[in-house]
């Protein structure tokens, strides 16, 4: 259960680097594409520890059959039910890509509506696309090649002026804010109907500041493996083993410096401390070495006028490098962080250099995902709605569609009823409340109107340029935006993703077709399980809404203040016990949760299962739901809503979710919700001074 709040504006590239990681999947021995999905049931009782004490260890008890007949597979840094979703949701589009790739065999794309093999246009552009990206002995052939262009580019520099106009074109054609910084559209915080241009912070490989600033003995290790990881980089690039030490360390002292300027992951959750409308003058006076007009004209945005520049401090500081970096040292990280961003595109010494420190080293993974599932990665990173027209003709249907639509009307429902009846609220906050409540969009599935990839040119025996041309598209389509009317139809995730999220400033909550399907929606199942998984869900997103993020937006989107002084001190209040309970659970090691860095999506865990609880009583109010399984009604809706979170980590991915990850573990968004809950207490005849029944008890919404 995602939120974007600001969807990153070059947000593709980042995918790209990381699908070695392949966020979900199998082991690659035996996999095969599915026509079909197998079916898991919305509660399994299989999954259950019944030996355990539901009301000492609620997450236990629901999860602990499945956390031990699912282990973490190879090519994975965790697991979970979600994982297992999206893992049959890939392998569903594997057996798609496949057969338009059987099919667009010695044809060309075209730009008819449909072609002698049987495929469109569309069809046929996805088909090439995923033969060139499955033809891994051409991929081979061209080794490092693809690369060298850009390289080329770097070593022509001969002066600091031709740095602008060259990030320009990097940016373009990666979407990589490695290069120094990022740059984007997105809307403004004080117009959520105006597009404005957006200059972000940028430049770090590691996942986050901290790494570069903790002088722990995991950090300063971890540093030493990543400083050796950038030299065997260099290497392969054919640099000596010297010549290389020397570079990598240049980039370690650059990004180190960045990592000074930007902005805590905790920082980054205040839309306030993101928001500084800028013109191209006062950005210039933030980095007099950098020539922004040179940059703008190079992006075709030589007309804009006004830039959002997230981190003036960064940027500030991005300026000082700039003019005390001597020349030589900029190439030498232009040409790192190219190499980075690439290497997953590249032949089989680039790819095996990057996993492993980027996914055994940092997360733990002992084996590189096999190369159909980072196909499947890219095809829908690049043309996922083309993609996502195959998914939701074959997998979700408009009864599924009505049915979520329902379950979600009935928890605003709920929502409005709870809104109407609070006691620490006062009449004014209540309305704009109220008023921001009936103009959220609801989102089912899939867009109304679907994207355009006629413009991305798709060859068959052109794996790389095929990737390089759909992220020039989209970072093209991104910054066309600027100035023009907001498109509120829009998605931020394709149709077959497993997730869902809120957008504050488009008010609107998005859920997928690919998050609707068993074990997470199961219409074989009874209501109970679905609105304690499903109905929890949607509450989750539409809690988000008022979180400590989202209730600083308002109705139309706009970031704005429309709390009493009083109102806004009672929220505090309730959100300090949210911060102050979730700050005493162990992530792993002796790390505790950022319960300030979560605090959002807990807010949302616990607030989403009281809506969908009230939902769930007011749906089933004229009938008598049955006991199933050795469960009450009431019983399977917890259980129901504890096994969406099944999980099984790797502790090296929880040291790094525990410094990035805005949810807390699956353990603890289980049970420190139910702990919150007395229905939860009466449903398993749990006492006072029980484990799951909190002394005194959160509750926001």
């Amino acid at each position: 259960m995602h939120r974007c709040l600001h969807p990153a504006p070059h947000r593709f590239f980042a995918l790209v680097a990381s699908l070695v990681l392949a966020v979900a999947s199998v082991h690659a021995q035996g996999d095969e594409p599915l026509r079909a999905f197998p079916y898991t049931p919305g509660l399994d009782v299989s999954a259950m520890d019944t030996k355990a004490s539901p009301c000492e260890d609620f997450y236990q008890y629901s999860c602990g059959g499945w956390m031990r007949n699912n282990p973490i597979p190879a090519d994975q840094s965790s697991w979970s039910v979600y994982g297992k979703l999206y893992q049959d949701n890939q392998r569903f589009l594997w057996g798609i890509l496949d057969q338009l790739a059987q099919r667009s065999i010695g044809t060309q794309t075209g730009t008819s509506t449909s072609n002698s093999n049987g495929n469109n246009a569309t069809q046929q552009q996805l088909g090439d696309y995923f033969a060139a990206c499955m033809d891994e002995s051409r991929v081979e052939q061209f080794g490092a090649a693809p690369l060298q262009s850009w390289l080329q580019q770097v070593d022509a520099v001969a002066s600091r002026a031709e740095l602008a106009p060259l990030l320009a074109r990097a940016h373009l054609a990666t979407g990589s804010a490695g290069l120094f910084f990022g740059f984007g559209s997105d809307q403004d915080f004080s117009n959520s109907s105006s597009v404005i241009a957006f200059a972000g912070g940028g430049g770090l490989s590691l996942p986050d500041r901290d790494y570069y600033l903790k002088n722990d003995a995991r950090s300063v290790a971890l540093r030493k493996q990543y400083v050796a990881h950038v030299a065997r980089t260099f290497v392969l690039l054919g640099a000596s083993g010297a010549v290389a030490a020397q570079q990598a360390a240049t980039v370690l002292r650059v990004e180190t410096a960045l990592a000074r300027a930007t902005l805590s992951q905790v920082d980054r959750r205040d839309p306030y401390k993101l928001f500084h409308k800028m013109t191209r003058a006062q950005l210039q006076a933030l980095t007099p070495a950098f020539d922004w007009d040179a940059y703008l004209t190079a992006s075709g945005l030589g007309d804009v006028k006004v830039i959002n520049v997230t981190e003036p401090a960064f940027f500030k500081a991005l300026g000082q490098q700039l003019r005390s970096l001597a020349l030589g040292d900029t190439k030498v990280y232009l040409r790192w962080h190219l190499a980075r961003a690439l290497s997953p595109l590249l032949s089989t010494p680039f790819v095996n250099a990057h996993f492993d420190f980027f996914s055994k080293t940092l997360l733990g993974v002992p084996q590189l995902a096999p190369r159909w599932k980072r196909c499947v990665g890219l095809a829908d990173a690049q043309l996922g709605e083309a993609l996502g027209q195959e998914f939701v003709a074959r997998a979700f249907g408009p009864e599924l569609k009505a049915k979520t639509l329902q379950m979600t009307e009935q928890i605003e429902q709920a929502m409005l009823d709870d809104l109407q009846q609070l006691d620490w609220m006062s009449a004014p906050t209540k309305a704009r409340a109220i008023e921001k409540l009936k103009t959220i969009i609801n989102k089912i599935g899939y867009p109304d109107r679907w994207r355009e990839y006629s413009g991305v040119q798709v060859a068959r025996d052109d794996f790389f340029g095929n990737v390089s041309r759909a992220t020039q598209f989209e970072s093209r389509r991104q910054l066309d935006k600027i100035g023009k009317p907001l498109d509120r139809g829009e998605w931020g995730m394709t149709p077959p993703t497993v997730n869902a999220y809120y957008s504050a400033q488009m008010n609107d909550i998005n859920f997928p077709a690919g998050v609707l399907q068993p074990p997470l929606y199961d219409p074989k199942m009874d209501d109970a399980p679905n609105y304690g998984n499903t109905g929890g869900t949607i509450g989750h997103e539409l809690t988000h809404a008022f979180d400590d993020e989202g209730r600083q937006f308002d109705a139309q989107g706009n970031l704005k203040n429309w709390w009493t002084p009083k109102d806004n001190q009672r929220f505090n209040a309730r959100a300090q016990c949210v911060v102050k309970q979730y700050a005493q659970y162990t992530v792993v090691d002796n790390i505790k949760i950022n319960s300030r860095l979560t605090l959002g999506e807990d807010i949302a865990d616990l607030g989403g299962l009281v809506l969908a609880w009230t939902a769930w009583k007011v749906h089933t109010a004229a009938v008598a739901p049955e006991t199933r399984d050795g469960l009450t009604p009431e019983q399977r809706f917890f259980v129901g809503f504890a096994q969406w979170a099944c999980e099984n980590n790797r502790p090296e991915d929880m040291r790094v979710k525990a410094v990035t990850d805005p949810h807390s573990p699956g353990r603890y968004r289980v049970n420190g919700v139910v702990a919150n809950m007395p229905e939860f207490a009466r449903a398993f005849a749990c006492k006072p001074g029980s484990a799951m029944v909190s002394a005194k008890p959160c509750r926001v919404w």
